[in-house]
């Protein structure tokens, strides 16, 4: 598939500037996102064939990103949940760092340190926002400036064509953008960004009335997405019905959210969320099902793991009279809630010295 912006029209549109040795040191971040609706069709086995839906918020929970440029040496440091020293970037082995310093031509005297407010592997969207901040800080570092759009489709195409990861564009595109967004895929993978246009009081409703709870859980989304491939590229039946129906929902909750039916949202949220079990049989568990479902008996009127599935975060809407019930039945049931609030920044730079 070739990517709708290559590395070399991005590269195209920044200044250039030499490269001074030692004394850079640039502090980045990206936001993680909720997805509320339509995700899964931002894949290209789906998008490619019926275009795509999804609608995000991004919220107030960031991969971080260090960079610096040591004086002593040329070295490449790269720090995560392991640490790499190498003297080229053909000898890295985080499969995202290696492609996005060979596309930037950044070959030595570099450390990269990696930080996030919340584990890998929760369906927040988080190796998009490392992608996404490690970029952000990168083209800093080398004084170019690139347009929103054009880092999110560097970012997908070095996740998705280089790193070979089985992913859609929405996590980047939301690591990029930040807010409340929705995005409309064609099916020659164009993207179409334009911001939901939500109320305040449908903004206040939604952080006050939407709950996040850590299941403890991390699991590998990959697994759950190549099933998800296979399947829409085999045309099961069963998995395009799905799919489609995502979309249309995703559609519903734009109009609900704009139109400020928020308890709506919250009936349609529910219904998502058993559509998208449809899928695969990783989706959810008993555990899972429990916990949503002693939710829903305190008076959750919806809600959905966030991501592919699987573990991760669970997202319930819950109205007010219902909100300390639910609460006190998850934290009994073992449980974290994740207090949150929106971004409506979307990737930046926060330090440069």
């Amino acid at each position: 598939m070739q990517p709708a912006t290559t590395e070399r029209s991005v590269l195209r549109g920044g200044s250039r500037t030499r490269r001074s040795r030692g004394g850079a040191v640039i502090f980045s971040r990206a936001p993680l996102r909720i997805s509320l609706g339509g995700g899964g069709t931002d894949l290209p086995s789906y998008y490619a064939q019926h275009g795509g839906f999804v609608c995000s918020a991004a919220i107030d929970k960031y991969v971080y990103i260090y960079v610096n440029r040591p004086a002593a040496d040329s070295l490449l440091r790269v720090k995560y949940s392991r640490y790499e020293q190498a003297t080229s970037a053909d000898d890295i082995q985080h499969d995202l760092v290696r492609p996005a310093l060979r596309l930037l031509g950044l070959r030595d005297n570099l450390e990269i340190v990696s930080m996030a407010d919340v584990p890998d592997g929760t369906g927040m969207g988080s190796s998009g926002s490392y992608l996404v901040a490690l970029l952000t800080a990168l083209f800093e570092l080398k004084k170019e400036r690139v347009p929103r759009q054009a880092l999110a489709e560097l970012a997908v195409h070095i996740e998705m064509d280089l790193a070979g990861h089985p992913v859609g564009k929405h996590d980047h595109y939301m690591a990029t953008y930040g807010g409340f967004t929705c995005l409309e895929i064609g099916r020659d993978g164009q993207v179409e960004v334009r911001p939901l246009a939500l109320s305040v009081d449908t903004v206040e409703q939604l952080r006050s009335n939407v709950l996040l709870f850590y299941t403890g859980k991390v699991r590998r989304s990959g697994d759950i997405l190549s099933d998800q491939k296979r399947e829409t590229e085999a045309g099961s039946a069963e998995t395009l019905e799905s799919l489609h129906r995502t979309a249309e929902l995703g559609q519903q909750i734009r109009k609900t959210l704009e139109a400020g039916d928020v308890d709506q949202f919250g009936t349609l949220l529910g219904a998502h969320w058993e559509n998208k079990k449809r899928r695969s049989a990783k989706i959810s568990d008993t555990a899972i099902d429990r916990w949503y479902d002693l939710a829903r008996a305190q008076g959750a009127l919806g809600g959905k793991v966030i991501g592919a599935g699987g573990g991760g975060f669970l997202m319930l809407y819950c109205p007010v009279p219902a909100r300390a019930a639910v609460r006190e039945a998850l934290a009994g049931a073992g449980l974290r809630e994740m207090p949150f609030d929106f971004d409506l920044e979307g990737a930046k730079v926060v330090v440069n010295f």
